[in-house]
This record gives C-alpha cells, structure tokens and sequence, in this order.
C-alpha cells in the first residue's frame, strides 16, 4: 500500500524586511549580536590597553586617540554592545531559573532591558561626548 504524504502550501514571506519580529526575539537577537561584537573586538581592546601601559608616552598617544571623534563613536558603539549583553544576559539567567517565563513577563522584561539599555546609554553619551 503506498501512502500519500499531503503537503501543506502555505504562503512564505523571504523579505526579512517586511517580517515583525515580537520584542522578545529583537532583544535576543541583539544580545547574542552584542556578544559577537565584543568578541571580536577584545584583541584591538586588549592592545589598547598594552598600549597605555607600556610607558608614559603610549598612554599619552592612547589618551589623545581616544579622544577624536572616530574612537568615542568606536568607544560609544562597543558601550551600548557591552550594556546591552550585560542586561540581556540578566533577563537570560533570570528565565534560567524559571522567572518571567510566560509570554506577557517576557516582553515586559525584554521591555525592561531596551529601557535600561536607553537610559545608560544617555549617561554614556553624556560623559563620552559631554
């Protein structure tokens, strides 16, 4: 006997500009695009560190390349990946342990995360470019 398999059609969307991701799926995309940002710049990080220990004049020329422009934009950049990873990671562990764990707690804590992102990013902006 030969069994016929049914397949559904049903309509695809390939324009993953026209998709709406919910906020939940926004914030984790982010928070594992944030990690690979900062893995990938940990090498020229930790070369601009030995740069400004090396002796007095390494830190004189890091301390004037980190102030133009193209750096604090650099330094602005890797502060909203580094905050946004940290409170993301937060609201992970947090749903590790089984705390805001349904639908409606999830979007208000992922919410919560773009808030706290926002508003230590006006900190940021304002000690970095104030």
């Amino acid at each position: 006997m030969i069994v016929k398999k049914t397949v559904k059609r049903r309509p695809k969307n390939l324009d993953l500009w026209t998709i709406r991701l919910p906020v939940n799926a926004v914030v984790s995309i982010m928070h594992r695009a944030s990690g690979v940002a900062l893995f990938v710049i940990q090498p020229w990080l930790c070369w601009l560190l030995y740069q400004s220990l090396v002796n007095a004049q390494g830190y004189a020329a890091t301390a004037a390349r980190l102030q133009q422009w193209p750096f604090k934009l650099l330094v602005t950049l890797l502060s909203w990946a580094f905050f946004h990873h940290f409170y993301a990671g937060l609201r992970h562990l947090a749903m590790d342990v089984h705390w805001m764990t349904s639908l409606q707690k999830a979007r208000f804590s992922s919410r919560v995360v773009l808030w706290l992102v926002a508003l230590t990013m006006l900190l940021v902006l304002w000690a970095i470019w104030g």
